[in-house]
């Protein structure tokens, strides 16, 4: 098996490409997992023993990749060796990404009506379609959490190598907010949650 690896845009986090998929037919609903530490990452045995190297501090599954973030003053040429061990080992063995019954966490999202859920769709649309692929390029991904019709306001969550990144604040301010405000005249501004 070859893993490939690749540069992020966020210096402490590092992509890694198994040449299998990561979270396609995982069973879960969503399209990446994000284990913000040891704890989230328990129902997965992959991100589980990534944990277990103690400057390991970020998880992060994408469709065909996963990221995975350090410590900050930890050189990425002693750590990355021990990481493509550990997912080499759990290919090779073929275990399952998630425990047999673990929850997919599916936070309910709210119900839009009116012109708010037509301004919704199309958010969602254009994060889907032109967002989405350009950041899961650089290990992360973005999530749609909200919309405030009153203000205009689009609250969007990072993940993954984008979250924590020092260009983070700059994509969601030049990148997206530009963007959605073009095409959609009644977004106003992007906050990140």
């Amino acid at each position: 098996m070859f893993i490939q690896t690749e540069a992020t845009p966020n210096p402490a986090t590092l992509k890694f490409l198994p040449g299998k998929p990561v979270m396609n037919g995982s069973g879960l609903n969503q399209a990446t997992v994000d284990f913000a530490d040891a704890a989230s990452g328990a129902r997965s045995p992959l991100a589980s023993a990534l944990f277990t190297i103690p400057e390991v501090t970020r998880v992060f599954f994408g469709a065909d990749f996963l990221t995975v973030t350090k410590k900050d003053g930890v050189d990425w040429r002693h750590l990355k060796p021990a990481i493509l061990g550990i997912i080499m080992e759990h290919y090779s063995r073929g275990l399952p990404l998630f425990e047999v019954g673990a929850s997919d966490d599916v936070v309910e999202e709210k119900v839009y009506e009116g012109e708010d859920a037509e301004i919704v769709a199309q958010i969602k649309e254009l994060i889907e379609t032109r967002v989405r692929p350009a950041v899961a390029n650089d290990g992360g991904d973005i999530v749609f959490k909200g919309f405030d019709g009153g203000s205009g306001t689009v609250f969007l969550q990072m993940r993954g190598a984008c979250s924590g990144c020092p260009s983070s604040a700059i994509t969601l301010r030049n990148g997206i907010e530009n963007m959605l405000r073009h095409y959609i005249p009644e977004v106003s501004g992007v906050e990140q949650v």
